[in-house]
């Protein structure tokens, strides 16, 4: 275990909330959170959960955390904050009674992979130590953060239908969300992005996205209430000639197949292909969905709701957040060279025809 668990600190800014303009524009400025203790040497650990309070001029002030993905994930994390809330309060009891054994999703005893798990795979690890992964390179990155209003999220349903007389019966069943058409959406963009000619026709192109096991998991059943990492990545996956040249509404159909294949024993199966090989690492592209989960905004306070609620701006190309925009939309915060950047841009546009 981490030699440290918790960190706090606090910072001041000699700026007012007003000066800052949209919260919701990515600004590598907005130095809220501590993700890294440069304070503890080479050997120690990182805590699971840091917290960094920051006050402005006006009285208003931000709250950063960073947690390690062991300790919550984005329900969990939802879970931990309302709680803390409460205790702002002096009489108000915990919001929920959390769930912390975690031996409700410990592997079985012998492990039993029953299903192919091409969402992971075990790197190669060189006699030097671990390997870099593509993410970890220290490219420039632009940062934009794309909007979709309710009327063009509509625009992506009606799109996704456009080939349904056409397609089989098999496929005819698929789910038309919003979280599907614009996981869709943002995998073409990013695909078509790095597609540089017919070279590349047969490369495979991926999108990860988290699925909440609570509700999928029947022997024994994970309460709702489970406050932990209890996320698997679903994957989607498709040659780039596919891509250019399939329907959205083929996109959205193979995005939604996904999670309809998280069943109660393949989430023993992961969880057990976990237990054998310790290192693993996912690949190509990465989505985190804030629509229903982490909902940080709708935390009551003493003093009110927060004004705005967001992941921090890091380093990561390989990872796109899909945010709720309050009553407007959908926002997509996405991170790329420049170069990949303009070709996302230019191909998230031209699929709307009044863009």
């Amino acid at each position: 275990m981490p030699r440290v668990l918790w960190f706090k600190s606090a910072a001041s800014s000699e700026y007012s909330l007003g000066d800052l303009g949209d919260l919701a524009q990515p600004n590598l400025g907005f130095q809220v959170a501590a993700q890294i203790l440069d304070n503890l040497g080479p050997d120690d650990d990182q805590p699971l959960c840091t917290f960094q309070v920051t006050s402005f001029k006006d009285g208003g002030f931000a709250i950063g955390m960073s947690i390690n993905h062991i300790l919550f994930d984005g329900i969990g994390a939802e879970m931990f904050t309302k709680n803390l809330a409460t205790q702002a309060f002096d009489d108000k009891p915990l919001s929920s009674i959390p769930c912390h054994n975690r031996h409700l999703l410990a592997a079985r005893s012998p492990p039993h992979v029953a299903f192919p798990h091409t969402e992971f795979f075990k790197p190669d690890l060189p006699s030097s130590g671990p390997p870099v992964f593509d993410c970890e390179r220290e490219d420039e990155l632009d940062y934009k953060m794309f909007k979709l209003t309710f009327g063009a999220i509509n625009y992506l349903k009606e799109k996704a239908k456009d080939h349904h007389s056409s397609t089989s019966s098999s496929s005819s069943n698929y789910k038309i969300t919003t979280f599907n058409v614009v996981a869709a959406l943002v995998w073409r963009c990013k695909a078509l992005s790095n597609y540089i000619d017919d070279c590349d026709k047969d490369k495979i192109s991926s999108l990860l996205y988290a699925v909440d096991i609570r509700s999928r998991l029947i022997n024994p059943p994970l309460p709702s209430s489970y406050c932990g990492n209890a996320v698997i990545c679903s994957k989607a996956s498709a040659k780039y000639k596919e891509i250019k040249n399939w329907p959205f509404s083929e996109m959205v159909k193979v995005v939604s197949e996904g999670p309809a294949r998280v069943t109660d024993e393949y989430v023993k199966s992961v969880i057990d292909w976990l237990e054998i090989n310790k290192e693993f690492s996912l690949r190509d592209y990465v989505l985190t969905s804030w629509l229903r989960v982490m909902r940080f905004d709708e935390v009551v306070y003493p003093w009110g709701k927060p004004l705005y609620s967001g992941p921090v701006v890091n380093h990561r190309k390989d990872i796109c957040c899909v945010l709720p925009d309050t009553d407007r939309g959908i926002n997509v915060l996405v991170s790329l060279p420049a170069k990949e950047m303009e070709s996302f841009q230019a191909y998230f546009r031209d699929f709307f025809p009044d863009a």
